[in-house]
C-alpha cells in the first residue's frame, strides 16, 4: 500500500512530506521509503500562523482562515508528492496538520487542536485522508503525544539493549525501549523552542534559528539563569507527560528574562542549549541506556549534540539514520505509518507511552473521490518494523 505522510511540527517551519510503500506480514510491517521533501509555508500564511501560536491571541475568524489555508497548502503538497515522490499513485494520505494548541495542565491533557482541513487534501488528490491523529488517544485518557512511540518502538524492537529514540523539534521527546518490559515515551521539555524564540528576539524576527549552533558555541552558560530554568515543575512530572509552546514558548522566555535581567545573546543561547541537553539527559538517566538515536532540527546543532553526547555517556549518541530512516523525514514517515495502521484497524498509540486506558486506532477518515472500501481489520498487531531498500520492489503480503 502506497501512503503519503504529511506533518508540520512545533517549530512550524514547513510541511514535511514523505511517501512510503507499506506492507503487513503478520507481526512484521515493512516500510520502503520512496522519498521526502519539505515544503515551506507561503510567507503570509506563515506569519499568520506564527501570530496565532501560543501565547498569541486569536479569533474564530483567524482560526477558520488558518484551518482553510493550512489545508490548502497541505493539499498542494500532497498533490505534487503523488507525482514526484509516489510515482503517480498513492492509496492513502495521512495528515497530521499543524498543532495550534495542546491543552496540557500538569500531568493531564484535556484536548489538542491540529488545523489543516483534510477535505482540501481529499479534493485535490482524490485519495482518502486520515487526519486528527491525536484526539482518540486523549479521549481515552492519554497524552496524545508523543505519537512517535509507535514508529520508535517498532524500529528499536529486538536490539537486545536498552535504547531510546530522541527527537529534538520545538519540543524534545523520547521513546525508551528497555531490553525487557514495556516501552515508555514522553516529552522531555524544550528542544529548539526557547532557542528559536531567543534568536527571533535578538534579531527582531529576521532570523528564526541559530545556524549550526554558532552563537551558542560562542557563549557561556549563565549558572543563575540555568538554575532558574531547571526549577520549572514540568521536569519533576513522571512520564507519560507532554508539553508544547503553551508552556515553553516565547512568553515563557520573556517571563524568565524579566525576572533574571539582561543576558548577552550568546550567553543566553549557550544557557538554552544547556537546559535542553540537561533536561534530556536527566530524563533518560533512570533507564541506563546503551543507545540513543537522535533526529529533528536539534540534531543539526553541533553545540547541542556535542553537549548531549557528553551528558549521555556511557550511552552512545548516534543519528536516526542508523535505524534506516532519514532523520529529517522521520516524522512524516511516522504519520504515513499511523495512517496505514488506522486503515487496517490497528491501534495508533501505546498505552504505556501515552497513559491511555486503551490502545485506540488513530484519527478519522475523509473519503476521496471514490467510496471508502476498507480492508478486513488486521488480526495481528505488528511488533517489528523493517525498513527495506528503496531500490527494491515492495514485498507482497496477505494482509497488505
Amino acid at each position: 500500500m502506497r501512503v503519503l505522510g504529511l506533518s508540520s511540527g512545533t517549530s512550524a517551519d514547513g510541511i514535511d512530506v514523505a511517501a512510503a510503500d507499506l506492507t503487513l506480514d503478520g507481526a512484521l510491517v515493512r516500510l520502503r521509503p520512496l522519498g521526502h521533501r519539505t515544503v515551506p509555508y507561503p510567507e503570509q500564511l506563515h506569519e499568520d500562523l506564527r501570530s496565532a501560536l501560543p501565547p498569541g491571541a486569536t479569533t474564530m475568524e483567524a482560526v477558520c482562515r488558518l484551518d482553510t489555508g493550512i489545508g490548502q497548502v497541505f493539499a498542494a503538497a500532497a498533490h505534487e508528492a503523488v507525482t514526484d515522490l509516489a510515482g503517480g499513485h498513492a492509496d492513502l494520505v495521512a495528515s497530521h496538520g499543524q498543532t495550534l494548541f495542546h491543552w496540557a495542565e500538569g500531568a493531564s491533557v484535556h484536548g489538542t487542536l491540529q488545523l489543516g482541513q483534510p477535505a482540501w487534501i481529499a479534493e485535490a488528490t482524490g485519495i482518502p485522508v486520515v487526519s486528527d491523529l491525536r484526539t482518540a488517544d486523549v479521549a481515552a485518557g492519554g497524552q496524545g503525544a508523543p505519537l512517535a512511540a509507535l514508529l520508535d518502538t517498532l524500529l528499536l524492537a529486538g536490539r537486545g539493549v536498552p535504547a531510546a529514540a530522541l527527537n529534538i523539534g520545538g519540543i524534545a521527546n523520547a521513546t525508551v525501549v528497555p531490553d525487557s518490559g514495556e516501552p515508555t515515551a514522553f516529552d522531555t521539555g524544550p528542544g529548539n523552542a526557547l532557542l528559536d524564540a531567543a534568536v527571533r528576539r535578538a534579531t527582531g524576527g529576521r532570523s528564526d534559528f541559530d545556524r549550526d549552533g554558532r552563537l551558542a558555541a560562542a557563549g557561556r552558560v549563565d549558572p543563575v539563569l540555568l538554575d532558574r530554568l531547571l526549577a520549572d515543575p514540568y521536569y519533576r512530572l513522571a512520564p507519560p507527560k507532554s508539553t508544547g509552546l503553551e508552556l515553553f514558548g516565547a512568553a515563557y522566555l520573556e517571563g524568565v528574562l524579566h525576572e533574571h535581567g539582561p543576558v548577552e545573546t550568546t550567553d543566553l543561547l549557550a544557557t538554552l542549549v544547556e537546559i535542553t541537553a540537561r533536561t534530556v539527559a536527566d530524563a533518560l538517566a533512570p533507564y541506563a541506556l546503551t543507545e540513543v538515536h537522535v533526529s529533528g532540527g536539534g540534531a543539526r546543532n553541533p553545540a547541542l549534540t556535542d553537549r548531549l553526547a557528553e551528558l549521555l555517556r556511557p550511552a552512545g549518541l548516534s543519528p536516526a539514520e542508523d535505524l534506516g530512516l532519514d532523520g529529517d523525514a522521520k516524522e512524516a514517515y511516522l504519520f504515513a505509518l499511523l495512517g496505514f495502521f488506522t486503515w487496517h484497524g490497528l491501534p495508533g498509540a501505546l498505552p504505556s507511552c501515552t497513559g491511555a486506558r486503551r490502545a485506540a486506532p488513530a484519527g478519522r477518515l475523509t473519503p476521496g473521490s471514490d467510496p471508502l472500501r476498507l480492508p478486513e481489520p488486521a488480526t495481528t498487531v505488528p511488533r517489528r518494523l523493517e525498513v527495506t531498500d528503496p531500490a527494491q520492489e515492495p514485498v507482497p503480503a496477505p494482509d497488505g
